[in-house]
């Protein structure tokens, strides 16, 4: 699938004032499809439907020899009537997430985010559902395959409020728990945790079987510290406030966030998560179709061959 333009329509501050996450899915969604040939959704599911890596307890005999042939790991064969798919979206609804250095938070890009997957998933006749997090599980939602599933997801984000710290780990450890058939799972969250921690319950995750997806979501503010003059810094997580001039901590800060994040990708790619980097100023429908490109051209254009 080739590289799509970003449109103005999908602009997050745009997406804001039209505030219908149905129409918002719908439009990205599609959206993808100009100028392709192929299903952008194959990009999201294929690797799932079709090898799994394995784990203790599946079949020996389902073992694809020919793929351990070339990449030296053991991947499992899915027949046909084990394609159709759960897939779990992990909100991260932390004090953290409300950020916003214009007038679209990470939480709300992240709203916008979960609808567009969400459609994408019930377009396949799969089934989707949504998991809200900050210092515990504030809600949950079973997969379901029916439309209907995006206005109940809409109004489980609208309803939850968020408090001053998460506890991330733990948290992934407990929804690990609720989900009793191996899914795609897509945690959404800007990761602003311990990352040892962060990779212990997303261990779990994969340790369960799951197929597990990392969209760490950031601000641009927050990953370039464009500030200037005099500023004081508010904790969002119960942090005391500092006041600095941004000049003399720019350099620091970004090598520590650049450390943070390379420590996570690194842990991701050990443990064979996919891991992905969210701009939130970026127009949806760019960060999908970048997104969905690197899936099918990892995936070899959308064959059944595991990622290697």
């Amino acid at each position: 699938m080739d590289h799509l333009p970003e449109t103005n329509y999908l602009d997050p501050e745009i997406l804001q004032r039209i505030g219908d996450l149905e129409l918002i899915a719908r439009e990205a969604v599609e959206g993808l499809r100009v100028g392709s040939h192929r299903s952008p959704l194959r990009g999201f599911s294929t690797e799932f439907a079709h090898h799994r890596q394995y784990v203790p307890g599946d079949a020996i005999r389902n073992i694809d020899w020919r793929v351990f042939g070339r990449t030296e790991r053991y991947y499992t064969k899915l027949y046909e009537a084990e394609t159709n798919f759960d897939c779990h979206l992990l909100i991260d609804a932390s004090a953290s997430m409300n950020y916003a250095s214009g007038k679209v938070s990470k939480l709300e890009y992240a709203k916008f985010l979960s609808a567009a997957l969400a459609y994408i998933v019930l377009k396949q006749r799969d089934s989707v559902g949504l998991s809200v997090f900050d210092s515990e599980v504030r809600g949950y939602l079973p997969p379901r395959s029916t439309m209907g599933i995006l206005l109940q997801i809409d109004r489980m984000l609208r309803e939850t409020k968020s408090v001053p710290r998460t506890t991330l780990a733990k948290q992934l450890h407990d929804i690990a728990l609720m989900m009793k058939r191996r899914s795609f799972v897509v945690v959404i969250s800007d990761f602003f945790a311990d990352v040892e921690d962060v990779l212990s319950g997303l261990d779990h995750l994969r340790f369960d079987g799951h197929n597990v997806v990392v969209l760490q979501t950031l601000d641009p503010y927050e990953l370039t510290f464009p500030f200037n003059g005099t500023w004081r810094f508010e904790g969002l997580e119960l942090e005391e406030p500092v006041t600095t001039q941004p000049d003399r901590i720019r350099e620091d800060y970004l090598a520590s966030l650049q450390r943070h994040r390379e420590a996570l990708r690194a842990g991701c790619v050990a443990a064979h998560i996919d891991y992905a980097l969210v701009d939130t100023s970026r127009p949806l429908d760019g960060f999908l179709s970048e997104f969905f490109h690197e899936r099918e051209t990892t995936l070899g254009g959308g064959s059944a061959e595991p990622r290697q």
